[in-house]
């Protein structure tokens, strides 16, 4: 593989480490499936932080600080488990992506249909067609490498994340002072404590999808300055900037849409169009629509490039056919770009085919959960075998407390996503064919995350050759 220019340029700093924390993770599209439970939002929130939130943010910062070479988890799992391992970690990061891109492109083009007419968000020709069109500029965007996505994120993420949250939270400031009606019961700390059961279980495994990307900046170690400096602070500002956006803006939708009619795709905009219609500005919501579908267009971005650029390590080392390896002048890896961007497409067509909506989303969703929580359980058991079989590796960043705080970590990261994982499988109420509802979500599961095992099964030598072969003297 030729070395393309942009390949090694120290381009990001510490600011831009965090906004691509925050493209891939402060998703506002997220928020109406939390807002269906009220002031309890919190808790659920607060659970997602203690279980999965916090730990992936103090084993990223060790792990990306103590392993910066790049390539994210599959560099770390890789030191700890071997090339099988980090193999599997990696690819399971990548695949979830194929099933996860329906979801947000469903969100960004239900969203663009508030700012034409929002009878289009139920029109599945509308729907497909916008996903499409997002779908590929956001792949052409990725082709013109890690600068220039870069740059777009950072301008995306405040503008179609950041500004709608706060404006979201302001509004519901605004209808808390206005005397408006408030549709969930007035706040005691009581309600904070969510109520777990057969029926709201599966929305524990909705915070690792919440939650999910924060080691995403894990793949851009080499573009940092000083990837040991600036990692720990970027994860710190990132988690912060999330938690708060996510939190309030989710009570702000929570305390003005009755939790029965919240749509999971477009309750966003239900919520903006009442408070606008409210205050007598209803022709802000074609505007605000457009900000809201472009902050879905980053949070696609964000996970567009990171994992196809670590399976371009894969395929360079000789573990995937040389195809994985080809990128253009400007380091991306178009192969690997076109694929997941073929794949994602003949997906996306479920949301033309099933009759729900919402069932294509929990379907997908739920594959998304178990796949990625294949990834952090082998992130968080990576944290916790390097501790013990490279204790003398340099980490600029060390989780405190010893291998106490190391086990504390790594224990409630590991708690978290195997019950994520569990629970995952578990279909909502309006779901009446549990069995059909398990085994497309388990079968889609493994047929996302074993391709791995088949690419050592048959690696043939030839595919480094064919790497290295030709372009280096």
């Amino acid at each position: 593989m030729s070395e393309a220019p942009i390949a090694n340029k120290k381009v990001l700093g510490l600011f831009a480490l965090a906004m691509i924390n925050v493209a891939a993770v402060l998703s506002i599209r997220n928020f109406p499936s939390m807002a269906v439970y009220g002031w309890s939002c919190i808790g659920w929130y607060v659970l997602g932080a203690i279980v999965f939130l916090i730990p992936i943010s103090l084993a990223g910062a060790e792990l990306a600080t103590g392993w910066p070479e790049g390539g994210g988890v599959y560099a770390w799992v890789k030191q700890a488990f071997g090339e099988k391992g980090g193999f599997v970690a990696l690819f399971c990061e990548w695949s979830n992506n194929l099933v996860w891109f329906p979801t947000v492109l469903s969100f960004t083009a239900s969203t663009l249909a508030f700012a034409l007419t929002p009878d289009l968000a139920a029109n599945p020709w509308f729907m497909f067609a916008v996903m499409m069109i997002v779908f590929w500029g956001t792949t052409a965007i990725a082709y013109f490498g890690e600068e220039t996505s870069t740059k777009f994120s950072n301008i995306g993420v405040i503008l179609g994340s950041i500004v709608p949250s706060l404006l979201i939270i302001g509004l519901g400031l605004w209808w808390l002072g206005s005397g408006q009606k408030i549709v969930i019961p007035h706040f005691t700390l009581a309600q904070t404590v969510p109520t777990i059961n057969l029926s709201t279980l599966p929305f524990f495994a909705t915070i690792v999808l919440l939650f999910a990307g924060m080691e995403m900046a894990g793949f851009h170690a080499l573009e940092t300055k000083n990837p040991q400096r600036d990692f720990p602070r970027a994860m710190a500002l990132s988690a912060v900037i999330i938690v708060i956006c996510t939190v309030l803006a989710t009570l702000a939708i929570a305390i003005v849409i009755p939790a029965s009619q919240l749509n999971l795709a477009s309750g966003v905009m239900q919520a903006i169009q009442y408070f606008f219609d409210a205050a007598g500005i209803a022709w802000l919501v074609g505007p605000m629509a457009l900000l809201i579908t472009l902050g879905g267009v980053v949070n696609l971005a964000a996970w567009l490039i990171g994992p196809a650029k670590g399976l371009g390590i894969v395929a360079e080392e000789g573990n995937m056919p040389p195809l994985f390896d080809k990128t253009n002048k400007y380091g991306a890896p178009v192969a690997v770009l076109l694929i997941q961007a073929l794949i994602g497409s003949v997906i996306s067509l479920l949301y033309v085919f099933l009759p729900s909506v919402n069932q294509a989303y929990w379907i997908l969703s739920a594959m998304t959960v178990e796949l990625l929580c294949i990834v952090y359980i082998l992130v968080f058991a990576a944290l916790i075998k390097l501790r013990y079989s490279k204790p003398d590796t340099p980490r600029p960043f060390k989780i405190p407390g010893g291998m106490i705080g190391v086990w504390i970590v790594g224990g409630l990261g590991l708690f978290g996503t195997v019950l994520s994982f569990i629970v995952g499988l578990m279909p909502p109420m309006y779901f009446t064919n549990w069995i059909v509802y398990v085994g497309s979500v388990l079968l889609g599961t493994f047929l996302l995350a074993v391709p791995p095992l088949i690419f050592l099964k048959f690696k043939h030598p030839g595919w480094l050759k064919k790497q290295n072969g030709g372009e280096q003297p």
